[in-house]
């Protein structure tokens, strides 16, 4: 049951005011303390739109097939790969010399052979396992089925059942999780392995712990650790002999910190507090140390005098001689690629990048690890936006340049792989101009000549290269082309197709591709590239409203490019199956198209990105009679929250309905991340007050409902407080849901009740 209550004439909301449509069910609201059934939305192909949402929201898992993954022989000769799990499993064992792909196992025989130590027969059709591990030089293997271990000799298929391990044992050797990471949108934070395996290494308590595979006993490292100045395994690095730790040690006790109430805890709440550095004010100090395992002895690191700033950590250079990572400024404007010895902590600047704007901004945190590729010859490959596109370039250890490698108007992404032997260097780069967004692979030499494209097919491409860069397997799609796997030889040359997905689950469903779309920015003169779907009844005759999947963040682009995408991308396409069409775009202040294009966000967060956001909806709408400005909704999620309301409160006649999950209100009282692009708070206060959307709140004229976890880490529950108070005293009508114990990344039947939210939010206000 979902309830409105009203208070004098301004609305205080619990609940979210929707009708579950299509499912013959009554939502209840609250009208003068007496509880009346909603009107339930429907249309007459509501049932059979409601299957065709639900259906597409699993559209992922009705993709079989083309998702191989090489596992590489010890001698780098070839390599295994498991396809059709997990009914069908079979496993391939593939040698790209002689061009062959045959069966590693003999299912009928392997299954038969199990039935006997399993006391049944095996499940599924295929392999009960999809993945082993090769004994005796390959003439046995073992695997695990139903919990059980077994080793099978490849002449004869004798099965041996092994003794079982404990749980306790299993847990010995299982990287255990160290703590959910913040932003939530990042992994979780696990024990890192030693590299002879001996050892997991962990923060625990505010100090560093080792924990043994062996004997699973914990030896506490370090001893000084403090409650909020503590050591941190956030990007920590073994030594290549497993002796030592580049790890670091964090001081937030000057940071703010924020609380999360716990309502659902049985008796009185439970506040706990959490860091939460705001922009402009006090940060985490950082230290970085060479922490020795065996004699405890800490070297710290010189890192210069600046307190406030941001480091990463890359790890050992050749023999274990110099550590090395990287060193921005607060603002970012300025990183160093550092070196340093491990026994005395003396450092040096290895290469200096420095920008008028930012160096990469937020998304510095996605592509830190690509920046730096060490050759075993003392020189090393670096990436650099320098002349406003990244491009490689070729260093000596000491930072003196040897030569630039690539040039143009197209951003290079990633080496992927080096044979120095035969002087090749391969990557990854946007460097078609018809198509800038997508990824291929390219090859060129160390004199920076003998440039040539290595993969096939528009869309992107996901490499893995043998172990002598001699064979790449290459794992492409689009958004309209099934994912397909292929082997070629490091020239490009094609051996042979490993792998097609099936996707007749999805034609059954009448799945058409999306349509790829080119529009002009709000300046009449820039390319947007965006994806406008559709749904599967689809009739050019009729009229639908629109509804925009929006981000924004300036970290990411965010229109899907593979066949098989993101979860914002399934639930678009799963939304217009219920009689929409929906679009996403990125536009003008998102990456991958140069720093022309990104700096468009450098002081101005929310100037331009809904100029841009109307401008697409207006060319589509020109061009597409089918669309109907009159009924165009507007939904996203964290910085797409954000945006929502910018779009609903500086676009009020364009977009009518809005749905703002965990938004970000104010950047003012948000992590210090925004400070690259507009700079500390108290020096710039004017981009700081326009980027609020809490100054906007009476501008308000559409339905909008906001969504926010209570125990959000990421955009706070006080941002919502706020927003609505800001509402309120506009007298501005809104919706809310509030979502008990939800941090950023919904879970289990909360993020079904969301996900259900939003959906009927809109065919309640947006009628298909």
């Amino acid at each position: 049951m979902e309830l409105s209550m009203k208070a004098r004439d301004r609305p205080l909301v619990t609940g979210v005011l929707v009708a579950l449509a299509g499912l013959g069910s009554q939502t209840l609201y609250a009208t003068d303390n007496e509880l009346v059934p909603a009107q339930v939305v429907s249309t007459p192909e509501a049932g059979s739109r409601q299957e065709m949402y639900e259906r597409y929201l699993e559209f992922p898992s009705l993709v079989k097939g083309a998702s191989a993954r090489p596992h590489w022989l010890a001698d780098g000769s070839g390599f295994w790969y498991a396809e059709g799990m997990p009914d069908r499993t079979m496993i391939f064992k593939v040698d790209p010399v002689a061009n062959q792909k045959v069966p590693l196992f003999d299912v009928d025989r392997l299954r038969r052979a199990l039935t006997l130590p399993l006391g049944h027969e095996p499940p599924y059709e295929g392999l009960p396992f999809d993945s082993f591990t090769f004994l005796e030089d390959e003439r046995a293997a073992r695997f695990v089925v139903e919990d059980r271990e077994f080793e099978i000799r490849l002449a004869t298929y004798e099965i041996e059942a092994l003794p079982a391990g404990s749980p306790a044992e299993r847990e010995r050797l299982t990287p255990q999780l160290v703590r959910r990471a913040f932003p939530t949108t990042e992994p979780d934070l696990y024990e890192l392995r030693s590299p002879d395996g001996s050892w997991f290494v962990r923060d625990q308590d505010n100090n560093l712990w080792l924990r043994s595979t062996e004997d699973g006993r914990l030896v506490e490292l370090t001893h000084d650790g403090e409650e909020l100045d503590g050591w941190s395994t956030s990007d920590t690095k073994w030594s290549p002999d497993g002796s030592k730790l580049l790890t670091r040690r964090v001081d937030s006790r000057e940071a703010h910190r924020m609380p999360i109430v716990h309502w659902l805890k049985p008796g009185e709440e439970e506040v706990e507090w959490h860091l939460y550095p705001l922009a402009g004010a006090s940060q985490p100090q950082n230290r970085l140390f060479i922490v020795d395992i065996y004699s405890r002895q800490q070297v710290e690191i010189d890192v210069g005098d600046d307190a406030d700033q941001i480091f990463h950590l890359i790890g050992w250079g050749p023999a274990g001689k110099e550590v090395f990572f990287l060193r921005l400024d607060r603002l970012m404007k300025r990183m160093d690629l550092m070196a340093a010895d491990p026994s005395t902590g003396t450092s040096r600047v290895v290469v200096t990048e420095e920008q008028e704007t930012y160096v990469e901004g937020l998304r510095f945190y996605g592509v830190a690890d690509n920046f730096l590729t060490l050759l075993n010859d003392g020189r090393f490959l670096w990436l650099s936006e320098r002349d406003g596109w990244t491009h490689l370039y070729l260093y000596g250890l000491d930072g003196t340049l040897v030569r630039r490698l690539t040039d143009g108007e197209f951003p290079v992404n990633r080496v992927v792989a080096v044979d120095q032997d035969a002087g090749r260097i391969y990557f990854m780069a946007q460097a078609e101009h018809d198509r800038p967004y997508d990824d291929h692979l390219y090859r060129i030499d160390f004199e920076g000549g003998g440039w040539r494209r290595l993969t096939e097919g528009v869309g992107q491409h996901e490499i893995a290269f043998a172990p002598a860069s001699t064979y790449f397997v290459d794992t492409h799609s689009s958004v309209g082309r099934p994912p397909v796997v292929e082997l070629r030889q490091a020239d490009g040359e094609l051996l042979q197709v490993l792998s097609t997905a099936d996707v007749s689950a999805l034609e059954a469903l009448q799945w058409t591709p999306p349509e790829e779309f080119v529009v002009k920015a709000a300046d009449g003169e820039t390319d947007l590239w965006g994806l406008l779907y559709k749904p599967y009844d689809f009739d050019p005759g009729r009229s639908y409203p629109i509804i925009d999947f929006i981000y924004a963040g300036s970290q990411s682009a965010v229109v899907p490019r593979t066949f098989t995408s993101s979860r914002r991308a399934v639930f678009a396409q799963a939304m217009a199956q219920l009689g929409y069409l929906t679009f996403v775009v990125d536009a003008r202040g998102t990456p991958l198209r140069g720093k022309d294009f990104q700096d468009v966000v450098y002081q101005n967060i929310g100037r331009h990105e809904i100029p841009d956001h109307v401008a697409t909806l207006r060319q589509l709408a020109e061009r597409r009679s089918y669309i109907d400005m009159g009924r165009v909704g507007v939904h996203g999620y964290s910085w797409g929250g954000y945006f929502t309301l910018r779009a609903m409160l500086m676009a009020p006649e364009v977009f009518h309905v809005g749905v703002s999950s965990s938004p970000v209100v104010d950047l003012a009282g948000a992590p210090e991340p925004s400070e690259p692009y507009l700079g500390l708070p108290q020096n710039n206060r004017e981009s700081w007050s326009y980027a609020s959307n809490l100054r906007l709140a009476e501008n308000l004229q559409g339905k909008l409902l906001l969504t926010i976890g209570t125990s959000d880490v990421n955009t706070p529950f006080a941002h919502t407080m706020r927003m609505i108070e800001a509402l309120t005293r506009a007298g501005k009508k809104y919706d809310l849901l509030i979502l008990p114990e939800q941090s950023h990344r919904l879970s289990g039947a909360s993020a079904r009740y969301w996900r259900d939210a939003v959906k009927d939010y809109f065919l309640e206000h947006l009628r298909p």
